[in-house]
């Protein structure tokens, strides 16, 4: 949640500077990306942990889809 936190903040100050924009338009992109890789990580590490917690059905499900945004994760940023 941290890491999203401050991705979101990061994108806050990118988009309330205007006059730095031209500057910055190599970031953005990279930027939304990893902004969408940390959404996706949040929820997917959320529903895993409220399942675990509840022990609701689904939980196992929720668990494979944090491991499977992890690899996600790893092989987009993985140095080649």
């Amino acid at each position: 949640m941290s890491l999203l936190a401050g991705l979101a903040m990061t994108t806050a100050v990118f988009l309330l500077l205007p006059e730095f924009s031209e500057r910055l338009q190599g970031e953005r992109q990279p930027l939304f990306v990893a902004l969408t890789w940390a959404l996706g990580l949040s929820i997917a590490a959320s529903s895993a942990f409220i399942g675990e917690l509840k022990a609701r059905p689904w939980r196992r499900r929720a668990q494979i889809a944090l491991v499977g945004v992890l690899a996600g994760m790893v092989w987009h940023y993985w140095p080649t």
